[in-house]
């Protein structure tokens, strides 16, 4: 395992068995934890995390692709608790130099004319708000999302998501339809990736024809889906797309929740790497680097749609979020983390190649930057997903000190999704124990 010059404080809190049973008496019981002998997490530093015995483990998951520069990165630490010195809240009916800075900020991120940001609190509840934007500024009701997608668990964008595993028999949000995934590996359509994805932007079109009024308020994307398993479409396919959806009246939505903030290494958004300018911008997890967080960008002329009611969020825009944010922000590019990501992440997904060739029960090695996703399968021709075999090695590597994610509808793929800063010795050491985990598991 490589170094780390970090010693975690002595925990003194309750024992592991303790806080199981509470958990287990006082928690919902739909909060789940992802091992089968749960891990119990005190305490982290950049890209490592440490349970109540002081056993290290490195994080190739960020806190579910939420953690952007580090646990406890020492220069936002000390932004926090500066801030938190002299004022946590007032809400946004007084005036602060955080919000307007912080939006200021992501507008040098954006395209021209992508300078309006609304702070709130999660991503559920920024994709939400940008519907009701995008309702509100078109007249139009319907939206397109794609299938396999993941857009959060608030009512729209519970409906929005596209994976009956998060899906229950309750009324979710209205007139939202589910458009062919892009992905090539399976994906329906016959042909090269480019094919593909030409084939499934013209089923956009055929689905406006039979499903729709023949307007649509919006279509929502995220570049590359994360609960999916890191899945897209070839380059092109975004474009097309977005020229359908302009045609019939609507507005173009990229969900940046996991990819936005430098992780895809060679562009700040995704939306940038498929070549494409959206409408509305919704963002979260990395903004926030582990704090509650997100945001909504769009143009002023969509924004101020929005104005003929009254639309209040208690909490976002907070000097505290706010603050975060800008040292988030600061980090990615003091840090260089933008680069790291591209760089290690290039190592990384060589690396992961590298045990396609080796192993075969990895179908498939895909993403960018440092959103990766490695399909394990029973047969690469059939591509029967190896859903088992999946937990068996997440299992494993934890043992070997390497926390993974699962995703993907059959819960087949491994999501390696790190904090930026991880370094090549890391990705090489995850390497080896994947190489491990898969060998055990295939006994």
């Amino acid at each position: 395992m490589p170094a780390c010059d970090f010693t975690p404080p002595v925990y003194e809190g309750p024992s592991r068995d303790e806080i199981a049973a509470l958990r287990t008496r006082f928690v919902h019981p739909s909060v789940f934890t992802l091992y089968s002998d749960p891990i119990m997490i005190v305490d982290g530093h950049m890209q490592w995390l440490f349970d109540e015995r002081g056993q290290r483990y490195l994080d190739m998951l960020a806190g579910i692709v939420t953690v952007s520069c580090g646990h406890c990165h020492p220069k936002i630490t000390e932004r926090i608790a500066r801030q938190a010195e002299r004022l946590v809240h007032a809400t946004t009916i007084y005036l602060h130099p955080n919000l307007p800075l912080l939006s200021e900020k992501l507008a040098s991120k954006m395209p021209d004319g992508l300078e309006v940001t609304y702070f709130v609190n999660s991503g559920s509840e920024a994709n939400e708000l940008a519907i009701n934007m995008a309702r509100a500024f078109t007249g139009n009701t319907d939206v397109i999302a794609l299938r396999n997608g993941y857009h959060g668990m608030s009512s729209s964008s519970a409906a929005m998501t596209s994976h009956h595993t998060w899906k229950r028999d309750i009324p979710l949000g209205a007139r939202i339809h589910h458009a062919m995934c892009p992905d090539p590996y399976r994906n329906p359509f016959d042909g090269t990736p480019t094919e593909i994805a030409r084939k499934s932007a013209e089923e956009v079109q055929d689905l406006l024809r039979f499903s729709t009024p023949g307007e649509v308020a919006a279509f929502i994307s995220e570049p590359i889906q994360g609960v999916g398993g890191v899945t897209e479409g070839a380059q092109g396919y975004l474009s097309a797309v977005y020229d359908i959806i302009r045609k019939h009246g609507g507005l173009c939505i990229a969900d940046e929740v996991q990819t936005g903030f430098g992780r895809l290494g060679t562009h700040y958004w995704g939306f940038e790497r498929a070549e494409v300018v959206p409408d509305i911008v919704v963002m979260a997890k990395g903004i926030g680097n582990g704090t509650p967080m997100a945001a909504v960008t769009t143009r002023r002329e969509i924004a101020d749609k929005f104005t003929d009611r009254l639309h209040f969020n208690t909490y976002g825009g907070n000097p505290l979020s706010m603050a975060v944010g800008l040292a988030v922000m600061d980090v990615i590019e003091e840090d260089g983390l933008q680069e790291n990501a591209r760089v290690v992440g290039e190592r990384l997904k060589h690396g992961l190649e590298g045990l396609q060739q080796k192993h075969e029960a990895v179908g498939d090695v895909r993403g960018a930057g440092l959103m990766l996703g490695v399909e394990l399968v029973e047969d690469r021709e059939t591509k029967t997903p190896a859903s088992k075999m999946t937990a068996t090695v997440l299992e494993d590597a934890r043992e070997r000190g390497v926390l993974l994610g699962k995703g993907g509808l059959y819960g087949n793929v491994l999501r390696i999704k790190p904090p930026l800063c991880i370094t090549a010795e890391d990705a090489d050491f995850a390497v080896s124990v994947l190489d491990e985990s898969l060998t055990a598991a295939a006994g």
